[in-house]
């Protein structure tokens, strides 16, 4: 993966790119699905996960015409929007996108925005498998916060 360059690394994110980035839910599925890995994801697997967040199904279940839909636009306009935020770290080279240090200034509205997500959906479902009822708990919690 090509390296970041330091103003992308050390770039504050304004509440204006911080809004922009996570008002679109084909984003947020982006970032929800790229939360927690350590490496790099294929952006092949990570479009299969998102349509099927989208669709409602699992992932195996997409019908490739929404699996498409969502490849396209990850590679062709969200994946560089979050890369030119510094968010992501993308390797055209081998198709790969894996989180930037910049994510951690996005994380805690990530965390806020998940509940507007339907509890029963598949998504809500893999975040709680992912963290148990911790991840859903600190959202409470800060959401309980900002309220004060």
């Amino acid at each position: 993966m090509e390296a970041l360059t330091s103003s992308q690394q050390d770039q504050e994110l304004s509440a204006d790119t911080i809004l922009e980035l996570l008002a679109n839910r084909r984003r947020r599925y982006l970032l929800y699905a790229l939360r927690g890995r350590d490496g790099p994801i294929e952006l092949s697997s990570l479009a299969e996960q998102v349509a099927g967040w989208e669709h409602d199904v699992h992932p195996d279940e997409v019908a490739k015409n929404e699996y498409k839909s969502v490849y396209v636009s990850s590679v062709q306009c969200h994946v560089p929007k979050l890369a030119d935020a510094g968010v992501v770290d993308h390797d055209e080279d081998n198709h790969t996108v894996v989180l930037s240090d910049n994510f951690e200034q996005l994380e805690p509205y990530l965390r806020i925005v998940v509940q507007d997500e339907p509890e029963n959906s598949t998504l809500h479902a893999a975040l709680e498998t992912e963290s148990g009822e911790g991840f859903f708990s600190q959202i409470r919690e800060n959401v309980a916060r900002l309220k004060q």
